[in-house]
């Protein structure tokens, strides 16, 4: 099982960024998928979950009206669209899923939101 996460980078206060997590090894579809972040010292924390059908997603509440989790299940990829960024949103972030009782993670992507 791998999961490639990408489109983290440099942003600026108020700026939006969408990462992607491409997926293999698994049967997509069947599975719900999360983001994560984490910040050096501190506990990785749950940003977004989606069902595996994509009608369901719950989200943090510091990030509810501001990040988008979605899903293309025939490119089995999953994606967050983060608008209206703050300083503290800068992290790194991680595609997570559980298969099989076993947890999955990819290695993540950097987000800095600076002027």
């Amino acid at each position: 099982v791998q999961l490639v996460e990408s489109g983290g980078g440099l942003v600026q206060p108020g700026g939006s960024l969408k990462l992607s997590c491409v997926t293999s090894g698994i049967t997509f579809s069947r599975y719900a998928m999360n983001w994560y972040r984490q910040v050096p010292g501190k506990e990785r924390e749950l940003v977004a979950g989606i069902s595996s059908a994509g009608d369901r997603t719950n989200y943090a509440d510091s990030m509810k009206g501001r990040f988008t989790i979605s899903r293309d299940n025939a490119k089995s990829t999953v994606y967050l669209t983060m608008n209206s960024l703050k300083p503290e949103d800068s992290a790194v972030y991680y595609c997570h899923t559980i298969s099989q009782n076993m947890n999955y993670w990819g290695k993540g992507t950097l987000v800095t939101v600076s002027s």
